[in-house]
């Protein structure tokens, strides 16, 4: 089985938003960031069961990865794990399904 990591067209705008946020105020910041996340998430391409839980929606079956103060909430969906959600652990986060 080939795992691969996705995004949501909405996802990729949080995650990209997020990145141009900290790039505002310090690029190199936001360029380990970027890295960061990317290999929290490519990690889950081995080991899809290392996210915890989400504990706002723990009914739902996503499971989030931590990078700084960022939450990435996922799901893996056949071979594909599917990033749903990117949001700053100060947001209170929609419902990811």
């Amino acid at each position: 089985m080939t795992r691969r990591i996705d995004f949501t067209p909405r996802t990729r705008a949080q995650f990209l938003a997020a990145v141009e946020y900290i790039y505002a105020e310090r690029p190199v910041s936001a360029r380990a960031f970027r890295d960061r996340s990317m290999e929290a998430l490519k990690h889950l391409i081995r080991f899809p069961e290392a996210g915890r839980t989400i504990p706002e929606f723990p009914e739902l079956g996503f499971r989030e990865v931590l990078v700084d103060r960022y939450r990435f909430f996922y799901r893996l969906h056949g071979d594909v794990i599917w990033v749903v959600g990117v949001w700053h652990d100060a947001q209170i986060p929609d419902d990811p399904g």
